[in-house]
């Protein structure tokens, strides 16, 4: 998954909201929907629910210092066997 292609903030934030749009419509998950609920932006541009704008720079500042951990790692059950 590379791309040459680089998002602003702006950018990345619509691409997840896309995302989770797209999820919420397959799953009707009344999570999602609160989420998207307040993450869509006012005229503005800041997000209904405030506390998003800190939380979204933060995740960023996570992702810019290679924080984020998304590798999924199994374990072999033998080692956990008693």
């Amino acid at each position: 998954m590379t791309s040459e292609s680089k998002l602003t903030h702006m950018e990345a934030y619509k691409a997840m909201f896309s995302f989770l749009e797209e999820y919420y419509k397959r799953t009707g998950s009344d999570d999602v929907g609160s989420l998207l609920s307040g993450m869509c932006l006012m005229v503005d541009g800041a997000p209904m629910d405030k506390a998003y704008i800190n939380e979204w720079q933060e995740a960023i500042s996570r992702v810019l210092n290679d924080t984020v951990d998304v590798e999924v790692r199994f374990n072999d059950r033998s080692e956990n066997a008693n």
